[in-house]
């Protein structure tokens, strides 16, 4: 019998001897490796946290000891020995088990995680609360990784949390690997303590000291001190940056070695202070083919469990990504262009600038995990003349709107957003969805926000974009495949503001934003079979919105449709009610958009089909719609 079959809390874990965990660690990576080869999700990072995540519910007792996970990809080791093994195998499907920690899903996930470098920051503020409310027997851990350390957040939080006396625990998982390759001084930071003469010499002594069966906590202490002393006398460079925000640091130390971390934590358990614990993973651990291609494994969808083969889909000929359609023609336009610049927030292959930057390198910018920096970069960019074309995913832009107001819209800078995973994105569920850009971005001024139905039109608003040299241009687009396979077509130039007429009909006038269009299209082809002929648009612009034709509809229809991929407060629909409003155009306004909630995980037909965006359900309202009058 394995250990892991009766193995469903931490409390169980418990009772194995420490010789045990070895054992367990191996049987807990082959589950993962089984689960998700046949289940799809973030496999290289939950490999790789195994062991720690084993040693933190060996030594703490959670959930009353609180124990957050910074993103969230890492944690599945922990969703399996907290009352969820038997469900894995719903993990990230529709009603199933979320992919990330979720507060609402179980009392062992003590704060959710979708987006990097929160952690510290939740951390701090809950070890504050506990302390003001007289819970002072409560540990607090957060398990963060090399490159959300790197984000600005997690500087503010490690600024704060040094200036307090706050008894938390800040595991730094190092792998020296992100989705991309590492960037950043941070990352060089790192490499240099885990290489470093002295720090080698300081950890294999203090490992010494922390791992005696007794010890004395002043002797320890007294020696850090001490130690931390002379390391700082004898060379300045090699003066821990950690340890001048105020933390005690312990480390680099080998994160596979899950008797050695249990010996540490126990012995940190103990110290009182904010402190940090550095440990070294290897990203993808114990399937070879993710071991060495560690960016390909993050999420390497259908593989086989016994070689790590991914397998391949089925060949024939399909429409090509948006986010391949992107970066195939943000080259060519670098191509025409040598002002022509990229920046990513670490997620070139992703976004496909992957393209880009193996033909133009130095023109193209990864700035690590930094979605703020990197809309204000390209501000920079931009006032020097330059042609930034920032790339970012709808839910983290979301972190840059300060930034988009201030140092981009206020200053009228050209910056040509593009604004990928627009809409809804599937299986990664509400933390990942692209639900709120068009409401966001229509609230500011001086700003374009677009949105192609196809991808000829997706590369004729880049076209537009760079052409235009007076605002802020936003374009937005879906995750995944588009419609069309003919797409490389000469660009041409929008009319900034127009619309497009696709369908003359009568009575019922559908306004539509985006890729829905499509579908669109295609339940007006069923529609026709039963005589109902509205009328069909293609907005492409929410802002400027076109009022011209949105005059003439209002004067030849009675009844109108918006269609948006967005939340219906904010979006498209709300710009209508408001033109409606304005003139004083007494028409029935309908919509089908994003409810006003947050929309769970799942895959795309299930949650296309509980929203209304698959066909079947769209020419079903337009029906209902169109004999209502």
């Amino acid at each position: 019998m394995s250990l892991l079959e009766n193995i469903n809390y931490p409390s169980d874990i418990k009772k194995l001897p420490i010789s045990d965990l070895p054992q367990l660690c191996k049987e807990l990576r082959g589950f993962i490796i089984a689960q998700t080869a046949k289940n799809p999700g973030h496999l290289g990072a939950s490999l790789g946290t195994v062991e720690i995540t084993v040693a933190i519910h060996y030594v703490f007792d959670t959930p009353k000891d609180q124990l957050i996970w910074d993103v969230g990809h890492q944690a599945y080791t922990h969703k399996i020995i907290t009352g969820r093994k038997d469900l894995f195998n719903t993990n990230r499907k529709y009603k199933g088990i979320s992919g990330f920690p979720k507060m609402s899903e179980s009392e062992y996930d003590a704060f959710g995680a979708g987006h990097t470098s929160v952690s510290i920051s939740a951390l701090l503020g809950m070890a504050v609360a506990n302390r003001l409310n007289g819970a002072n027997d409560i540990n607090h851990v957060a398990v963060i990784g090399d490159g959300a350390i790197g984000g600005g957040m997690a500087f503010e939080a490690l600024n704060h949390a040094g200036d307090t006396n706050e008894n938390i625990l800040i595991i730094l998982n190092d792998n020296h690997i992100a989705i991309d390759e590492s960037t950043g001084a941070m990352s060089k930071y790192l490499l240099e303590i885990t290489t470093s003469e002295y720090y080698i010499k300081f950890k294999k002594k203090l490992w010494q000291i922390l791992t005696m069966k007794k010890y004395r906590p002043n002797l320890i202490t007294r020696f850090i001190g001490g130690i931390a002393r002379l390391i700082k006398g004898n060379i300045a460079k090699e003066s821990n940056l950690f340890s001048h925000l105020g933390f005690n640091y312990f480390g680099p130390t080998d994160g596979h070695d899950v008797q050695l971390l249990v010996q540490i934590l126990s012995k940190l358990k103990n110290i009182n202070g904010p402190k940090l614990f550095h440990i070294i993973t290897t990203k993808g651990k114990g399937l070879p083919y993710a071991e060495q291609n560690q960016v390909k494994y993050h999420a390497p969808g259908f593989f086989d469990p016994e070689t790590g083969a991914i397998i391949e889909k089925k060949s024939g000929q399909t429409p090509p990504k948006f986010q391949d359609v992107f970066g195939e023609s943000i080259l060519e336009l670098a191509l025409l262009d040598p002002k022509v610049v990229a920046i990513s927030p670490a997620m070139l292959t992703g976004s496909s600038l992957t393209i880009m930057r193996d033909v133009i390198p130095e023109r193209v910018f990864d700035v690590g995990i930094a979605e703020q920096h990197a809309v204000t970069f390209s501000a920079g960019l931009a006032v020097s003349g330059l042609i930034p074309f920032c790339n970012i995913y709808s839910s983290f832009l979301q972190r840059g709107y300060d930034q988009i107001i201030h140092d981009v819209a206020l200053q009228k800078l050209p910056v040509i957003l593009c604004i990928d995973r627009a809409g809804v994105v599937g299986e990664d569920g509400p933390t990942h969805h692209g639900a709120f850009d068009l409401a966001y971005l229509r609230a500011i001024p001086n700003i374009i926000v677009s949105s192609p139905k196809d991808e000829i039109e997706l590369r004729n608003l880049m076209f537009t974009a760079y052409q235009n040299r007076k605002l802020p241009f936003a374009i937005r687009y879906p995750r995944g495949a588009g419609s069309l396979m003919d797409w490389k077509k000469q660009f041409q130039k929008l009319e900034i503001g127009k619309s497009e007429l696709l369908v003359s009909g009568k009575k019922l006038a559908i306004l539509s934003l985006g890729p829905l269009t499509v579908n669109a299209q295609k339940a007006l082809e069923l529609l026709k079979k039963e005589d109902i002929f509205p009328t069909l648009v293609n907005v492409i612009f929410l802002k400027p919105l076109d009022k011209e034709l949105l005059y003439q509809l209002v004067q030849t229809h009675d009844q109108f449709i918006t269609i948006e991929d967005g939340t219906e407060n904010g979006g498209l629909y709300s710009a209508v009610s408001e033109y409606l409003i304005e003139t004083n155009s007494c028409k029935k306004l309908y919509k089908i958009a994003i409810p006003d909630q947050f929309v769970e995980h799942g895959d795309i037909p299930n949650l296309y089909h509980d929203l209304g965006f698959d066909v079947e359900s769209m020419s079903q309202f337009i029906k209902k719609c169109y004999g209502s009058n």
